[in-house]
Order: C-alpha cells, then structure tokens, then sequence
C-alpha cells in the first residue's frame, strides 16, 4: 500500500506533515486538489457528515492511483464502522473517541484478517492488494494502515499511556475542541486544563516513539513543535480566501488591505 507507507514515513520522520479534514463536503477532485495543493494527506470525515459511500470510494481509488493518502474518520471506532471504511479502500483512519486499549483491541479485529483479527474484506478496497491471499493482504494491506486515535475524553486522557503504546496506533491524535468541552473548558484553547491535557497526551506518543496528530493554524503548531498537522477544513479555507479577496477587492485604492481576522473557531 505505497500511499500509507509514503506517509508513514513521512510521519516517523519528524518532518512537517500537513493535511487537511474534509467535513463539511467531499468531491474525488479534491484528492487532486489537495496533492497539488501541496499537501500530504486529506482526511474524509463521515464523523459529522454523511458523504456518499461511493463518492468516498472514488475519492479513495484515486488517492491509491496517484500514491497521494486519502483516510477515513468513521462515525465510530467500532468494528462495523472501521470495517466498512476499510473496505471503501481507505489506506488509514482517524479513530474519534477512542477511551481505551480495548477500544483498539475492537478495531484490531475490524482490521487484520483471521487469525489476527476478524475482518471479512470485500468491496472497492479488495483493489488494494495484488492477489487474496493472507500473506499478502498482511504484507500489502494489514502491515502499512495508518492508525491515529483521538482523546477526546477523561477517560481517553487517563489511558493515553496504553492507547499510545497499543500495536496498531501509528501515531497519537487529539480532538481538542470535544476534550475542552469534556474537560469544562470549551472553547478555551489557551487554558490551563486543556494545555496540560495535551501535553500528557504528547509525552505519552514520545514515551513510545510516536508522532501526534494535531489539528489548528499550521504556523503556530510548527512553534509548539508539532509536526504532523491538520492544517483547514477546505470549505472554512475557502471562506477565509474569499473573504480576504473580498476585503482587499474593497480596501481604498493605495492603502493596506484590511486584515480578513481570524476566527477562533477550532477546525472540526
């Protein structure tokens, strides 16, 4: 599966890593889009939205035709919603919700065949591998998946140690806006409560070797030192690009734009 190994390794790699979480709509042309936009991975979100199955899978052939990785957020990190992602061909996921190692324990089975795990595999992601035989759909499938669960929770927060350290997390990931909430500090970015929650989540993926998916402005997460970023949701992008076009379009002749302002709405 070359498109999750190229990401893999850019993620093991400490280099800056920078993707995008399509939310409110998703069209295959956007996966163009977004490799020619520079990016490094596009993340669909079924979480919040209902995108059509076989749109995603399109989305999800053309990610594997171009090498460029296209994931999937299920509703869920649950076997039947993991196990339907992975059959529309996904070559990784962003689990939300995940509270405990037996919460990977269940997506293990949702992932791996017998005897490792339970998946039955059927669908556009059978394209993945070369033939149907169990060592190749371990050495060309089931090894390469990209694995982030989110702490989004207490619960999540006080496992982040195992959840950190289970077989299949690639790399540690945060729902930051829901572990505000959960933590009754919603939308307060800056508080204390959320930057300590955070960080333990941080040091548990340093404990191991694992990377941290972290979602917010590009810029500033580089000077926190993340590296493995979601930078926009394409439609907020797209607002914000038109709104700044629209406010240079009616700035004075000759004088500075006015700045387009930031929202301090966090991405989804």
């Amino acid at each position: 599966m070359k498109a999750a190994q190229i990401l893999r390794e850019k993620i093991n790699s400490g280099r800056v890593t920078v993707g995008a979480l399509a939310t409110m709509h998703f069209w295959p042309e956007l996966v163009e889009v977004s490799r020619n936009a520079g990016l490094d991975y596009l993340i669909i979100d079924t979480e919040h939205m209902g995108h059509n199955p076989e749109t995603i899978a399109t989305g999800c052939a053309l990610g594997r035709v171009m090498d460029f990785p296209v994931l999937i957020r299920p509703p869920e990190a649950q076997y039947g919603h993991v196990r339907l992602a992975a059959d529309l061909g996904a070559c990784g996921f962003l689990l939300p919700q995940v509270r405990s190692a037996a919460t990977l324990d269940e997506v293990r089975d949702a992932l791996y065949m017998p005897p490792r795990g339970k998946r039955r595999p059927g669908g556009p992601g059978n394209r993945w591998p070369v033939d149907y035989h169990y060592e190749t759909w371990k050495r060309e499938v089931e090894d390469d998946w990209i694995v982030m669960p989110q702490i989004e929770s207490p619960e999540g927060l006080a496992n982040a140690d195992a959840i950190a350290r289970h077989e299949i997390t690639t790399a540690i990931a945060v729902g930051p806006y829901d572990l505000s909430a959960s933590l009754g500090v919603c939308w307060k970015p800056e508080s204390p409560e959320l930057a300590a929650a955070l960080a333990t989540i941080r040091a548990a993926g340093r404990a191991v070797g694992k990377n941290m998916w972290m979602i917010g402005d590009g810029p500033t997460l580089v000077k926190k030192g993340f590296t493995l970023l979601c930078i926009a949701e394409p439609v907020y992008a797209l607002e914000g690009a038109l709104r700044a076009s629209a406010l240079a379009a009616r700035a004075p002749q000759g004088s500075a734009a006015p700045a387009a302002g930031k929202d301090d709405k966090p991405l989804p």
